[in-house]
């Protein structure tokens, strides 16, 4: 039986940092946060380098990583690559993304994930299909031959082949009737308003209707303005939904993150939206050193980790460390209903960890207790 007792200079549990203490792991769940003192018998101590032992991360939104993106292999290999990409960013957990595309493809790419899933493959919350039912004035990077509104037969579809492994979903309200919408809710899929040209009223009315997060804020939606306060004035004006964001300086300005957190509070955290290049399939990927971009120089993806952006909510847009940390790993979890799982240092958690130091360098991931 696998029992240890974590102990670093300080621990952050998700809600507050203690000191003096040890984090007690068994069978790769958290058991108890204890004086260091207090460590049971059993227990093999392990003194961990560095200034502060934390949650790790998890992403909501991420295509691809170390050179290969999901969409264009379909495989479980670049889902590995996928997985190996997060760590090396902190993060233990990560839901696979695919742009808009054909429904065939997006089957295909559920029962790939499946695979990874039930042959032990590591970290996949689930698929986040972003699109098809998003607008075409907001495609962004996204193919505008592939975008259409929904009908309940082929939500019906996608909910049936992606059983168990289809978790999310970005869509424009305004392009989608509410019955589905609700059919998607109904069978646990995270809804999020995203690549839409709403009104606000449009967007007010599904985040009423119980959608409950929006995606990459500012990006691909309509601004706050004025008179007209769009998709970005409904995210900033209700009281619940929570939204993602990009914070690499290039999807966002930093100021722009800074004004967005001082609004929403708890209910902004980070994605990376993070892709890789390459150059075929749908979706081409050109590397310009701080971003992807299409080859007409649309912006079309991240090259963020998660730590990096933690990093930058720190060191650019001037969050508390603490806040930061919760940006990428409970407030995340919270989205996806897991935060008793995950983000969290407390008994019944997943001893899924990051050790860094006061640079904010990572010096050790430890997955389910180990590492």
């Amino acid at each position: 039986m696998s029992q240890a007792a974590f102990i670093t200079r300080e621990i952050f549990t998700g809600h507050e940092i203690q000191t003096g203490k040890a984090v007690l792991v068994k069978e790769g769940t958290i058991v108890d946060i204890v004086p260091v003192k207090a460590v049971p018998a059993g227990y093999r101590v392990r003194e961990l380098p560095g200034y502060m032992l934390a949650p790790a991360f998890l992403d909501l939104q991420i295509y691809g990583g170390n050179g290969q993106l999901f969409s264009s292999e379909l495989t479980t290999g670049a889902l590995e690559a996928v997985y190996e990409y997060c760590l090396a960013g902190g993060c233990t957990q990560f839901m696979i993304t695919l742009a808009t595309n054909s429904i065939e493809k997006f089957v295909r790419g559920l029962e790939v994930a499946r695979e990874y899933r039930n042959n032990g493959g590591k970290g996949l919350l689930g698929v986040h299909l972003e699109g098809p039912y998003i607008n075409p004035i907001k495609k962004g990077a996204h193919l505008e031959k592939f975008i259409k509104k929904p009908t309940i037969g082929e939500i019906e579809h996608l909910l049936h082949k992606g059983k168990d492994i289809f978790k999310m979903m970005t869509l424009a309200p305004e392009q989608c009737d509410h019955a589905c919408i609700e059919l998607l809710m109904r069978n646990g899929i995270v809804v999020s308003a995203g690549h839409s040209n709403a009104t606000y009223e449009q967007a007010i009315d599904g985040f009423y209707l119980g959608i409950p997060a929006a995606t990459h804020l500012f990006n691909a939606m309509s601004p706050l303005q004025g008179r007209q306060p769009g998709v970005v004035g409904a995210v900033y004006d209700h009281n619940d939904v929570r939204c993602s964001i990009v914070c690499d300086g290039v999807h966002v300005d930093f100021a722009s993150v800074r004004i967005s957190k001082k609004i929403m509070q708890d209910r902004l955290f980070f994605i990376t939206d993070a892709v890789s290049e390459v150059a075929y399939g749908e979706y081409v990927h050109v590397f310009k050193g701080d971003r992807y971009t299409l080859p007409d120089g649309t912006l079309s993806g991240s090259a963020l980790t998660m730590l990096q952006a933690v990093r930058n909510g720190v060191e650019k847009a001037g969050f508390p460390l603490p806040e930061a940390l919760r940006m990428a790993s409970l407030y995340p979890a919270t989205v996806i209903g897991q935060q008793a799982r995950w983000g969290v240092i407390q008994p019944g958690a997943n001893a899924d960890l990051v050790v860094l130091d006061e640079q904010l360098n990572l010096l050790q991931v430890i997955v389910e207790g180990e590492g």
